[in-house]
């Protein structure tokens, strides 16, 4: 009975690896990207490429665990998730009060320090997001006249 299930459970997690998410991979240039909307200083530009980019655009570059179920589902949903928040390819779509909003946004998590997410942080550290790089960030941002003041 034991090897039954185990065989079982083996033809299953098998069954389960031909089941690849779709990639979020995409050729650019984005003619909808922030920087078609924004002059972007090359360090915050630089920035946010490596620090959101990966699952806020339309191109992320995935590790090779991406091929491993269910963790690919997983990061297809989380990937999903955060396209669906926030598009930096995508940015120019949106009407100004929803890109007066997202600029908020971006300068409250960078500046509380949730984003990136720590479970990505935990594979990917060159994507922690230092002290000074938030202030160059939300600098940036205030800069646009969109925040006026740090949110405490």
């Amino acid at each position: 009975m034991v090897k039954k299930i185990s065989v079982g459970l083996l033809v299953l997690v098998g069954i389960m690896q031909l089941l690849q998410p779709t990639r979020n991979i995409s050729e650019g240039p984005f003619e909808n990207d922030i920087s078609m909307v924004y002059a972007i200083p090359v360090d915050v530009q630089n920035m946010l490429t490596q620090k959101c980019y990966d699952c806020h655009s339309n191109n992320t570059h995935y590790p090779w665990y991406i091929h491993i179920q269910p963790t690919g589902w997983w990061m297809a949903s989380h990937i999903k998730e955060a396209k669906d928040d926030l598009n930096f390819n995508e940015f120019k779509t949106y009407d100004q009060k929803k890109a007066n909003h997202k600029l908020e946004e971006i300068a409250e998590v960078i500046e509380e320090g949730s984003m990136p997410l720590k479970s990505y942080v935990w594979l990917h550290s060159e994507a922690k997001v230092t002290p000074d790089e938030a202030k160059a960030i939300t600098s940036w941002i205030q800069s646009l006249g969109v925040v006026t003041e740090k949110k405490d």
